[in-house]
């Protein structure tokens, strides 16, 4: 996931409130100007929103100095001074900013919401529950609405399931993206909840329009097959070994042999390697 401060890219999709994922669609309503989008919200969404984060790990006293500094910056309560902070708690983890963090989300500034919004992310709270889920149904903004969607899936013995799945039927392909990758996250705590995710998945994966949801969806049935039941199962290989063979996009068809090949499953890689000598399969 890529970091969420950043340039914007230029693109054009009429279906925007907002959002954009690997395959960028414009931001139609953002009631900002562009420039300060430009500055504020930069390469969005090649990947996970905080992945490019440095590697490195800090100090532990750096880091404590770190969200002091943070702390302080939300303090502050002029605009900059919480962009600061909100970026230090995009990368670190503190309880304490929790309680600055959550009255964000009702700016009125689409930035700040987004950004709190990947701060409870990295510092997942109960109390950051509802909140969220309020923003994934009614945000007008689409990069508000998948920040959410990523930031959810740290949260997932939650009840986030519903609306997951809802958001991966309805919203916009960046919501939708990140919608997928999170439902995993939240059926795999449990076959209960593990079913009706690979069924949303399974649907996204055959009809979703964008290359990059059905990608995200064939990843996430591969990290749920452990949970289902065995015709369940049987449903999820096959719809993966159709994918691998007949999707229009190779990162579909890649992602589906992936899925397939880390299931290690003997029956499975027997039927790749069939596929391999008959000339189906490279």
């Amino acid at each position: 996931m890529t970091e969420p401060f950043f340039s914007l890219p230029a693109s054009s999709d009429s279906e925007w409130g907002g959002a954009s994922g690997p395959y960028n669609e414009s931001p139609q309503s953002l009631y900002l100007d562009p420039d300060v989008l430009a500055q504020e919200l930069a390469e969005e969404l090649l990947g996970d929103p905080l992945d490019e984060l440095d590697s490195a790990e800090p100090a532990p006293a750096a880091v404590a100095a770190e969200c002091d500094r943070g702390l302080e910056q939300l303090r502050l309560g002029s605009h900059e001074a919480r962009m600061q902070g909100l970026r230090i708690f995009c990368e670190h983890r503190d309880p304490r900013a929790v309680p600055w963090l959550l009255p964000l989300l009702q700016c009125s500034c689409p930035i700040l919401r987004m950004s709190a919004v990947y701060a409870l992310g990295r510092n997942p709270s109960p109390m950051a529950v509802q909140p969220l889920l309020t923003l994934l149904s009614n945000d007008d903004n689409g990069y508000v609405r998948k920040a959410v969607a990523w930031s959810l899936g740290n949260y997932p013995e939650a009840p986030i399931l519903n609306p997951l799945i809802r958001a991966l039927q309805v919203d916009i392909a960046a919501v939708r993206l990140w919608a997928a990758s999170s439902l995993a996250d939240a059926g795999g705590t449990g076959a209960a909840k593990a079913d009706p995710a690979a069924a949303q998945l399974l649907l996204s994966l055959r009809i979703d329009s964008e290359p990059a949801v059905r990608s995200n969806s064939a990843w996430g049935l591969g990290r749920l097959y452990g949970d289902l039941v065995e015709p369940r199962q049987q449903e999820l290989v096959e719809d993966l070994v159709r994918a691998m063979l007949h999707d229009a996009e190779p990162s579909v068809r890649d992602e589906a042999r992936l899925a397939l090949e880390q299931l290690e499953q003997p029956e499975v890689l027997e039927q790749l390697q069939t596929l391999v000598d008959e000339g189906l399969l490279s």
